[in-house]
């Protein structure tokens, strides 16, 4: 086993938020599994990360019952399903080391936000020494408002606002921002064969 794969916060508490209707990949779980396929047929590791939230009421907060993977993901035995309360999967969990005891240093990366807690791990793990592939069309993200928009506005204003930052433009973003920098950036099929 030298490679793992990385599946970041693919979890229920995303589908009970308002944006989900807005999410730039609503077929990911598919995507996913196209990735576990081929990870598990290499003999590869895949590990598991939840986010968590505890005590704010919130989706991701474990109390709410939505902190588990999204229905047709379902862990092997013996693949670890981390919990972190920090962007990356690296800082409030024992990832790093999984990895390092079991020899790992190639990663590939897959999850949801795409800008946030996936392109952080990745940075996190290319700082950390992993050579790390960044698998786009296996992640999913959200418009983001600007700045100095009003919090408590409805989706259909987010999405009408010419300052909100829109999923094409969030993942084109990371994509520049990791490429031959901190990972190797591919799609799916381009991985998989």
């Amino acid at each position: 086993m030298k490679r793992a794969l990385v599946v970041i916060d693919v979890q229920e508490s995303f589908r009970q938020r308002p944006n989900w209707r807005a999410v730039s990949n609503p077929g990911i779980v598919d995507q996913v599994n196209r990735l576990v396929t081929w990870a598990r047929e290499r003999g590869d590791l895949v590990v598991w990360v939840l986010h968590s939230e505890p005590g704010t009421g919130t989706p991701f907060d474990p109390r709410s019952g939505h902190v588990r993977l999204m229905d047709g993901l379902k862990p092997e035995e013996h693949e670890p399903v981390l919990t972190k309360t920090s962007h990356n999967a690296f800082t409030t969990t024992n990832l790093q080391q999984i990895l390092t005891t079991e020899g790992i240093r190639d990663l590939v990366v897959c999850g949801i936000r795409t800008e946030q807690c996936c392109e952080t791990t990745t940075r996190l793990a290319s700082d950390l020494g992993f050579d790390v592939t960044f698998v786009t069309d296996a992640t999913a993200t959200f418009p983001i408002p600007h700045r100095d928009a009003p919090e408590d506005r409805e989706l259909d204003e987010i999405l009408a606002d010419p300052r909100t930052l829109q999923v094409a433009e969030i993942i084109a973003r990371t994509e520049y921002a990791l490429a031959g920098r901190f990972a190797a950036v591919t799609g799916t099929a381009a991985l998989v064969g």
